[in-house]
């Protein structure tokens, strides 16, 4: 049969569902093709289904001659790969002439071909998806709405971040994971750069979870949040050059900052010495790596004084959770990093369950001036999923790639270049039809 138009997808995993979902809904109202690609295939075959203008292909993503084949026939590509592969991508996009949109961070080696991607007159659209993305769409509507009144913003504060939703948060680290793991334990690594009252400050790894800094949201509280890479390099895309404060964070619940900061000083998110682990369970694994960096004092003394402290007594019972005691549930791999045993971890232990709901909240606060009065502006998004599968992180991280593809090939969206959403042409459109999805903002204003 003949399509009209055929849209190729990378990658089928965590994010991909709704984007999916949405994409083989519009492909059937357009008459378009639409083929996912991915090294599971039963993964695509699940997400797909049995729908007639659908493809499923099982690729090696580094095989290029399988990559290649498939991008020449693609009218609009989508990578939701792991940001490493992008390149591969973007590649042969730009040799065969396609259009590629991803979620991700825009890439170093990316940001070269960008003389050549606009030579072609293609669209490269990168930070496409929730944070980076609809961050950027929502902040900039925001930005040009103050703008146009003449205001000039003083300071600049966006916050974003994947939770539980209230329902089904049950355990002690308030969290559970609805992303891709191995982000949750690399979280922070890459330390922090950001502007807070004329000076800039620089964080290393070591010290990004030693925020106290808070929020409160109606309904939820009070959340935590910590600095997220580096904010300074958006003052310029912002166009927000004599700002005072500029900075992008993270939200998490208080309890998770304290708990992560020890996963840090503890050396667990550690990538690089590999232990055996043949046989070994959880609990052992903890003792064996305590036992490496000379922490079991401390473990002692934190277990004796839990009774008494409640700061102690939740860190114990926060680690007690992830298997502290667990001598039960044996390790999967005979080697790894302690990254990578804490990411078996966390995947077993702060798994969303069948019928649970994950959360995502975004909230930007803005200060700004007009004739020398102070304005300040609160606009906050909550999103619920509807389960494990088609979590509000799904949703959030894939609906803007879906929309923005369908209106490049509708013609609706005519830049040309390479890009982050933040000009009207593009986060216009799509973040109105983010509404249709039941993804919308609310503004307070004092």
């Amino acid at each position: 049969m003949n399509y009209s138009k055929t849209i190729l997808l990378f990658g089928a995993g965590k994010s991909a569902t709704v984007l999916i979902d949405y994409l083989k809904k519009k492909s059937t109202i357009h008459h378009w093709q639409f083929i996912v690609a991915d090294n599971n295939l039963a993964t695509v075959q699940s997400k797909l289904g049995e729908q007639a203008n659908t493809q499923a292909v099982q690729i090696n993503i580094e095989n290029e001659l399988e990559r290649k084949q498939l991008v020449s026939k693609a009218d609009i590509v989508i990578s939701m790969m792991p940001p490493v592969l992008h390149y591969l991508i973007a590649v042969d996009c730009l040799a065969f002439g396609k259009n590629l949109l991803t979620a991700s961070y825009t890439d170093t080696k990316i940001k070269e071909l960008s003389a050549e991607i606009e030579k072609k007159g293609l669209l490269f659209l990168c930070e496409m998806g929730l944070d980076p993305g609809i961050d950027h769409m929502s902040a900039m509507k925001l930005i040009h709405e103050i703008e146009a009144k003449n205001g000039k913003i003083i300071s600049f504060k966006s916050h974003c971040g994947g939770l539980v939703a209230p329902e089904n948060d049950d355990n002690p680290w308030h969290y559970k994971i609805s992303w891709n793991p191995r982000n949750v334990v690399l979280a922070g690594k890459a330390g922090a750069i950001f502007k807070l009252n004329g000076q800039t400050f620089e964080k290393p790894y070591s010290e990004i979870f030693d925020s106290n800094e808070t929020v409160s949201l109606p309904k939820l509280g009070s959340l935590s949040y910590y600095p997220n890479r580096d904010s300074i390099s958006y003052i310029d895309l912002y166009q927000l050059n004599a700002i005072k404060t500029f900075i992008r964070t993270t939200l998490r619940y208080p309890s998770f900052i304290a708990g992560w900061k020890k996963m840090i000083d503890w050396n667990l998110t550690d990538e690089h010495f590999q232990y055996q682990t043949k046989g070994l369970s959880i609990a052992e694994f903890f003792n064996l790596h305590f036992s490496k960096y000379h922490l079991n004092d401390e473990i002692y003394a934190l277990k004796n004084s839990s009774a008494t402290n409640p700061a102690a007594n939740l860190l114990l019972t926060q680690f007690q959770f992830l298997g502290l005691d667990d001598f039960q549930t044996i390790l999967p791999m005979s080697e790894g990093s302690a990254a990578d045993i804490l990411q078996f971890i966390l995947e077993n232990k702060l798994a969303l369950r069948p019928g649970e709901k994950d959360m995502v909240v975004m909230l930007h606060e803005l200060e700004y001036m007009i004739d020398d009065q102070l304005h300040h502006i609160e606009s906050s998004l909550i999103a619920i999923g509807t389960d494990e599968q088609r979590t509000a992180m799904a949703k959030t991280v894939g609906l803007p790639l879906g929309i923005a593809a369908v209106l490049i090939l509708e013609g609706k969206i005519n830049e040309t270049g390479l890009h982050i959403p933040i000009k009207a042409s593009i986060y216009g459109p799509v973040l109105n039809e983010l509404v249709n999805e039941a993804i919308q903002f609310t503004e307070i204003h004092y």
